[in-house]
């Protein structure tokens, strides 16, 4: 486990990585829509000091909680979908897809 004094030096959340944001958005026209939506969860995420996922339903009711650490973000109005890996300990949030709707449904978000 981690010595009491690591804990105490993170309170906030470690995005890995907004380059993934901005490479979708950037990555074709129609995807330029998604920009401020991904910005406003980045900056929102990057604030937050969750601990449980219970505490991230508590500020994104719409999320969708998974096995293995999993989280489902909609942005856009649910056109796009953004799924995190989250390692609560470290306060570390790891970025494992963003796509539409459409792309998500021809995923497992389980593995992805």
């Amino acid at each position: 486990m981690f010595p009491y004094w690591y804990l105490c030096i993170l309170d906030f959340m470690r995005i890995i990585s907004k380059r993934t944001l901005r490479e979708f958005w950037e990555s074709s026209p129609q995807y330029m829509d998604s920009k401020s939506s991904l910005e406003v969860w980045h900056g929102e995420a990057l604030r937050a000091t969750w601990k449980t996922p219970q505490e991230i339903k508590g500020q994104f009711r719409s999320a969708s909680i998974l096995k293995n650490n999993r989280v489902v973000f909609n942005i856009s109005g649910n056109k796009y979908r953004l799924i995190v890996s989250i390692d609560y300990g470290r306060q570390a949030c790891f970025i494992r897809f963003i796509g539409t709707h459409k792309q998500y449904d021809e995923i497992n978000a389980e593995v992805v």
